[in-house]
């Protein structure tokens, strides 16, 4: 099922409306009606309202503010039009306009208020704005990693002519840039769908579009993004439509009816039903039929809310348990009300536990326990079969430190495989604890490694950085992609998890302190969770399902000064919270939580 976050920073779901015909020939190139204002932000299927404009601030740093909120921000092609409303006549032919397909926006994150230097003889004020580079949006919805490196810009203004309120400015960098807070307030995130290297699974692709954009473009949109490809760092997970598939008219519909037509090259039935599916998950919104044309010959129809049904996005997913490791062994944990089952490990492997990744696989159990030898010396101890798990290989090779494992969840059964990271480096181990190096170009060593639901993209840690890559998994030979840098206002970062289907949940440094976000898998929109934890935080684990039996939404557990924590509330785990101890255990603080699903 899809997954979606709901925070206070992120847009809402699109909700279902009709589509109106638009009256485009057969064989027209897709055209793009007039752009409208920005709507507010948590209107409902992108209701217009009135962005700020160059008269509502009289004071130069809160106008600063309102031209990173609400100039460049929105549709395209009045995007120069909106800034120059900001810019004073004779400083507007210093931009360089482009054409709409061309403009990508600069998006900043403001560090801390503008300073404002006040006015000089001539009446001219400067204000400075120190800023993080997010990233660059495109015409296509994705954000590009960042293509500047300023991290403050200078604007010069004047008051406006004749003698009034108003300010313009007179000195404006050339680049578009709006604000992070202007991402959120005028677009919406949507996710779309690509097929794995084998057309097994459905991989999420994050983009973004105006919210003023009317109902009636979505589904064209959606169709122009699906054709034009995945993000570049996602590219080597999945599989692009045919070459030359393109979008022929406008996508058309009313009353629960959409045609969708496209030039696609050997366009058979089954290239044609997996379209459908990707275009049902891509577009959740919309109900009711979908023809799918090919040069304006209707080739198949489908029941959008039943292929939804029919072809889920991921695995069913069990019911998630709490765990951790207490006193060497795996042991699950008693948090409220929510389900509780027996450890799926027999006992003789489930001694000297240092960390585990438990995962389940239809009617199997994945097991990779981190175990500690007498020397201190670490070694991988892996595992699969019906629960509880009875048959383990172990690796013959030592690490000073082995991080928290992860499985990767391919629809592969018949080659387990997951990831870890050992000594700094990235290893791809199976389930006989085969371990081989993956060759990564990251500066510095990796820490951390977490896989995402649908098991083709993954986030590690590297050199205290935050990374994001795309996984490919071929007859269990794994081979990721090239690591795309995440810019986040933590530093030093120690541990990552998926917290939802486009959220990290990541740990580091707020002004020197540790401290807990939560990031898109993009770097655009980022929240503090956890702050002045006080120790640094060395293993964490979220469940990236939402809220399924009983467990909280968005739920994470960590690990601290060799103690574990939960959110929702935060608060220690407890001793007495751990279960099935035998008698005679030594008496410790849980460590390394993590949730088995």
């Amino acid at each position: 099922m899809r997954r979606r976050l709901v925070t206070a920073l992120l847009a809402g779901a699109l909700l279902p409306a009709g589509l109106a015909g638009c009256g485009i020939p057969d064989q027209t190139e897709v055209q793009v009606d007039g752009s409208g204002p920005a709507a507010e932000a948590g209107a409902l299927n992108g209701s217009p309202a009135r962005p700020p404009t160059p008269t509502d601030s009289a004071e130069p740093g809160a106008f600063i503010e309102n031209y990173l909120r609400a100039a460049a921000a929105g549709e395209r092609e009045q995007a120069y039009s909106r800034v120059k409303d900001f810019v004073a006549p004779e400083a507007r032919g210093r931009l360089t306009e482009k054409q709409s397909s061309e403009i990508q926006l600069t998006v900043v994150r403001l560090r801390e208020k503008p300073e404002v230097t006040p006015p000089n003889n001539q009446g001219t004020s400067k204000v400075t704005v120190k800023v993080q580079q997010v990233g660059v949006l495109r015409a296509d919805g994705t954000l590009a990693p960042p293509g500047a490196n300023e991290t403050e810009y200078v604007f010069q203004l004047r008051r406006a002519e004749p003698a009034g309120a108003a300010l313009l400015l007179t000195d404006v960098p050339n680049d578009l840039l709006i604000s992070d807070k202007a991402l959120h307030e005028y677009y919406r995130s949507r996710t779309i769908y690509f097929w794995n290297s084998d057309q097994s699974r459905l991989v999420p692709d994050l983009r973004y579009l105006p919210s003023s954009v009317p109902t009636e473009r979505r589904v064209t949109e959606v169709v122009k993004w699906l054709t034009g490809g995945p993000s570049d760092w996602l590219a080597k997970g999945v599989t692009r439509l045919p070459d030359g598939t393109r979008p022929i008219n406008n996508a058309t519909g009313s009353d629960g009816h959409w045609e969708v037509d496209l030039a696609m090259p050997a366009a058979d039935d089954k290239r044609l039903a997996r379209l459908a599916t990707q275009l049902a998950w891509s577009l959740p919104e919309l109900s009711g039929q979908l023809d799918l044309k090919i040069q304006n010959q209707k080739r198949l129809s489908v029941d959008l809310e039943q292929e939804r049904t029919a072809h889920v996005a991921y695995p069913a997913r069990a019911v998630p348990a709490r765990f951790s490791v207490y006193d060497g062994a795996v042991r699950p944990l008693a948090i409220g009300n929510e389900p509780r089952v027996g450890v799926p490990l027999a006992p003789d492997a489930n001694k000297n536990v240092v960390s585990a990744a438990v995962a389940r696989a239809d009617d199997q159990v994945l097991a990779a326990l981190v175990v500690a030898g007498a020397d201190g010396r670490q070694r991988l101890r892996v595992g699969s079969g019906p629960d509880p798990v009875t048959v383990f290989n172990t690796n013959s090779r030592t690490f000073g430190t082995i991080g928290r494992p992860t499985w990767l969840r391919s629809l592969d059964k018949g080659h387990p495989a997951g990831l870890v990271a050992a000594d700094g480096k990235l290893y791809r181990f199976d389930d006989a604890a085969a371990m081989n190096q993956v060759p990564l170009a990251v500066p510095g060593p990796v820490v951390a490694v977490a896989g995402s639901l649908d098991g083709h993209r993954i986030a590690l840690v590297s050199g205290g950085n935050l990374f994001v890559a795309a996984v490919s998994v071929d007859g269990g030979v794994i081979s990721v992609g090239q690591p795309r840098p995440l810019v986040s206002l933590l530093t030093a970062v120690t541990a990552v998890d998926w917290v939802a289907e486009n959220e990290l949940v990541l740990a580091g440094n707020e002004a020197d302190r540790p401290a807990i976000h939560q990031l898109t898998v993009d770097g655009a929109q980022e929240i503090p969770l956890k702050t002045n934890i006080g120790a640094e935080v060395t293993q964490l684990a979220a469940y990236p399902g939402g809220a399924v039996g009983g467990l909280p939404s968005l739920s994470y557990m960590y690990e601290a000064n060799r103690a574990a924590f939960r959110n929702n509330p935060f608060d220690i785990i407890k001793r007495e919270q751990v279960l099935d101890v035998p008698a005679g255990s030594r008496a410790t603080n849980p460590t390394a939580p993590f949730f088995l699903y």
